[in-house]
């Protein structure tokens, strides 16, 4: 194995840790609203072969499974899809999870006639892997959708307030690039047509101060708790700093000391496959 393979492993291994760290199924219960307005605008019919990838607790599998589709998702988190399976049994839903690589999805070429991603592929570490199997997994004409967050979006501010105390690996575009509508039309364009874009309001809401929403991020969102766990004490005080700073400059709520009330947004992308 070469050494830019085996640092490419480590990367993977490390954000896979970083995923299962925490317990996002209680960030996605926080998101599992906009997972059904998402579901709810595509042209889903009865039927349909349809692929969540990274579907981390089945925020858009479990929907997309209600509205008749068949669906299979895929992640590389195996205690999310634990969780995505509890969730589809307790509604008596049959949806088939599996362990798989954004990169390099385990399906047939043409196997789906949808493929989705919300807040999950944009995290694969090589965009340009991801939408060549994104492509490569649809059939001709079949439709993708992607929610993906924008570098100005409160998610991208987060993010790069984390990159700054926790720089990523030398070489790794930011994932908020996804979100950026030039950049998801070039990595899209060799594969796609009728490539559409459209920023999308999502809002967080949690029943604490800002202080309190860092601390909910620090220890359910995987990523977040992996960044703290790289720091020293210092690191780790500077950090929850800056970032109950960012979150008390964006809490629009009627009561700042006893809730947060952020105003979000993602960028919806659909295209179809050439």
């Amino acid at each position: 194995m070469s050494d830019t393979a085996v640092s490419m492993q480590k990367i993977k291994d490390s954000m896979r840790a970083a995923w299962e760290a925490g317990d996002f199924g209680m960030v996605a219960k926080m998101n599992a609203s906009n997972g059904e307005t998402f579901v709810n605008r595509l042209p889903i019919s009865p039927g349909s072969r349809v692929l969540d990838v990274a579907t981390g607790t089945g925020n858009l599998a479990i929907p997309l499974a209600r509205a008749g589709a068949v669906v299979t998702g895929v992640d590389i988190a195996t205690n999310l899809l634990a969780q995505a399976r509890e969730r589809a049994a307790s509604e008596n839903l049959a949806v088939t999870f599996e362990e798989g690589d954004a990169e390099q999805l385990p399906y047939d070429d043409g196997a789906f006639d949808v493929v989705v991603s919300m807040f999950g592929a944009m995290f694969a570490p090589r965009p340009e892997l991801v939408a060549s199997e994104l492509a490569r997994v649809l059939k001709r004409d079949g439709l993708l959708a992607m929610a993906n967050w924008s570098p100005a979006s409160f998610s991208g501010q987060m993010f790069r307030v984390t990159s700054q105390h926790v720089p990523p690996p030398p070489g790794i575009a930011p994932p908020v690039l996804w979100g950026d509508e030039a950049t998801v039309t070039q990595r899209l364009a060799p594969y796609f047509t009728d490539i559409k874009t459209e920023p999308v309001p999502m809002d967080f809401k949690l029943p604490t101060n800002p202080a309190g929403a860092v601390a909910f991020f620090r220890k359910y969102f995987g990523p977040t708790q992996a960044a703290f766990n790289r720091l020293d004490e210092a690191g780790k005080t500077a950090l929850a700093a800056d970032l109950e700073s960012l979150w008390s400059s964006a809490n629009t709520a009627q009561d700042p000391a006893t809730q947060t009330f952020v105003h979000n947004e993602y960028l919806f992308v659909s295209a179809r496959r050439r």
